[in-house]
């Protein structure tokens, strides 16, 4: 398991060099759209909330200036019921705020991370091999609970905080405008300050949160991978490489940390040297008679007032980046479009019969269109192959006729599963088309395409949910008796002795059951709706021989009444089969029967013999 020492490039990389963090946010407008009028209402109550923080000096003023002077004990008790009364409402307006916003913005992260759900089940699989995992994960958790918490905090404070300085200013400037210059003069270099802070700070919070991703990948790899780990003793160097890693976030952390700190004592101390430069400015104007001591009392209260409002920028803008990067982080994965037939080259021609040289059989397979299962002129490179590597497969002609079983074979590395994982669309094809009885799969509606087609592959993928469950993820209308049918071919009856029977929990991707009971409920998913096309990938591999000769003994019925590729590597699978294709260097080289390429096809023999051809590997 390889550390790497920067976010992968691969799974969105870094920041944009001079992204907007305003043009980013924004795009959570669609998500926020349903929710806009308590949002808005919340803002609104806030504001009115924060103001009336600043009619308290207002009072102060009031109360210095009038009864206190006056020694007047009545205006002192109305004006200390005042204040009560305006720090009373202004505490019940921030608890409103508060309950405005709690239920819809959980709604919001809820929706947002539904939506990321269901457009990863629609992204290629191609999308899913580039990325890591935790990546994703740390997407779908982290970053959409950092989004929720800047549209209940940060997001209503930017807004609050802004109009309370503005309306403080104006108030200060009414009261004592001299005073007031002092104030405002700290706003230029601020202004300038978190400008530079800005930009640094996204750099370094894109790193930290793509660094985090990695850090959930690895942890999930040793925990999906602890029975390696453990089997093999490596769990010192599994403990070095997150140790190493975890370090690597720590000091990015740690690095962001310095970039606020520097920000907040600078936000602070700026201030702090105004108010008090304001102070003693006013104190000598109060000894010579030119300011009134309440207007001094209401001023120096008014400027401690926006003390929280100036401070908290430094956090506040800290936050709003950090959130704008996990928007960037989020769409990432939302922008990636699903493949499509629009995105892929039609070739000038379909490939003539013999052009990739077929043999015998094979030919009547280079015909026009028909029923069951036709690739022509099939063409597949990855999309991040380099341009001089050759496609993986190139010019597959092949015709598996209604109701026949065709086995694929070939070395490893041909392309056999490759070619399978382009049947149900899990791969897009780069040239030629697929047709299923005449119809090209890429204009099937995906849902009718999967329905259609059924899989079973090699190393098979099960869910935390039941036995049952498992099983019947293959046919949404598959009742109690499919499934029963479906775990007699697959030989899994061992399920009806599991303690709850079909209903026992097989753990996370099944790992309480054996290799071979795994393989066995994945072939009872594939068969349990009776599909119309099968594409099995050598799903009998972790079988001993007495359960695969039971298995096939059942699985020729439902061959019997199902058009099928299956990916052979034991002749016992091959047996199952009509015909044969080899599949060579990405080419179909011959088709035919079991009996007939033995005879003519030293490479088939050599394959079925279990033998390495010398030749095959040192072929470019």
């Amino acid at each position: 398991m390889a550390v790497t020492s920067e976010p992968r490039a691969q799974e969105g990389g870094a920041a944009p060099r001079h992204r907007s963090a305003t043009r980013s946010l924004l795009r959570l407008w669609p998500y926020v759209r349903p929710v806009r009028v308590r949002l808005f209402g919340a803002a609104g109550v806030a504001v009115v909330a924060s103001c009336m923080g600043l009619v308290i000096p207002l009072v102060l003023k009031w109360m210095v200036d009038g009864p206190v002077a006056h020694r007047d004990p009545g205006g002192v008790w109305l004006g200390g019921a005042l204040l009560l009364a305006l720090g009373t409402a202004e505490a019940a307006l921030f608890g409103l705020r508060r309950w405005l916003v709690g239920r819809p913005l959980a709604s919001v992260e809820a929706a947002m991370r539904a939506d990321l759900y269901r457009h990863l089940q629609r992204l290629p699989v191609s999308f899913h091999d580039r990325w890591a995992s935790g990546q994703l994960l740390s997407r779908a958790t982290t970053d959409l609970m950092l989004l929720r918490m800047f549209l209940a905090f940060p997001l209503t404070f930017l807004v609050v905080n802004g109009v309370t300085i503005l309306a403080g200013f104006a108030i200060l400037l009414s009261q004592e405008w001299t005073l007031g210059l002092v104030l405002v003069v700290p706003a230029v270099p601020l202004v300038i300050l978190c400008s530079l802070f800005e930009k640094r700070y996204a750099t370094v919070a894109r790193a930290v949160q793509d660094q985090t991703g990695d850090l959930t990948t690895v942890v999930e790899e040793g925990v999906l991978g602890v029975r390696i780990v453990k089997g093999f003793g490596r769990h010192r160097s599994q403990a070095r490489a997150f140790r190493t890693l975890s370090q690597q976030v720590r000091s990015t952390e740690l690095h962001k940390a310095r970039l606020l700190a520097t920000l907040w004592a600078l936000i602070m101390t700026l201030p702090e040297l105004a108010i008090g430069a304001a102070l003693v400015l006013g104190t000598m104007r109060v000894a010579d008679g030119d300011l009134s001591a309440g207007t001094l009392v209401a001023f120096l209260s008014t400027a401690l007032t926006l003390r929280w409002p100036v401070e908290s920028l430094g956090f506040l803008l800290a936050m709003s980046q950090d959130a704008a990067t996990a928007t960037d982080r989020y769409f990432d994965v939302m922008d990636a479009e699903p493949a499509t037939a629009a995105d892929r080259p039609r070739p000038a021609r379909p490939l003539r019969r013999g052009e990739n040289g077929e043999a015998g059989e094979g030919g009547e397979d280079s015909g026009g269109s028909g029923g069951g299962l036709r690739f022509e002129g099939v063409e597949f490179a990855y999309a991040d192959a380099p341009p001089e590597e050759p496609p993986v497969l190139r010019g597959v002609d092949l015709h598996i006729r209604p109701g026949e079983t065709m086995a694929l074979v070939g070395a490893t590395g041909s392309g056999k599963t490759t070619l399978t994982a382009l049947v149900p669309r899990l791969q897009e094809i780069t040239r030629g088309r697929i047709t299923l009885d005449g119809r090209d799969i890429t204009a099937l509606p995906r849902e009718e395409l999967r329905a259609l087609v059924a899989v079973a592959f090699e190393e098979p993928t099960l869910f935390s949910a039941t036995a049952g469950e498992n099983v019947l993820m293959g046919a949404t209308d598959a009742g109690r008796e499919e499934l029963l049918r479906a775990l007699k071919v697959a030989q899994a009856d061992f399920v009806h002795a599991l303690p709850e029977g079909t209903d026992t929990e097989v753990g996370e991707q099944g790992l309480s059951l054996s290799g071979g009971q795994r393989q066995r409920l994945a072939l009872a998913r594939a068969v349990v709706g009776s599909p119309r096309f099968l594409v099995l990938d050598d799903p009998l591999s972790a079988l001993d021989v007495h359960t695969e000769a039971l298995v096939e003994a059942a699985l020729r019925q439902v061959l019997a009444a199902t058009t099928a590729l299956v990916v052979a590597h034991r002749p016992s699978t091959v047996l199952l089969a009509d015909r044969v294709a080899l599949l060579s260097e990405g080419r179909i080289t011959a088709v035919g029967t079991h009996q007939r390429l033995l005879r003519e096809s030293a490479e088939y023999r050599s394959l079925m013999s279990g033998q390495e051809r010398e030749e095959g590997e040192s072929s470019p």
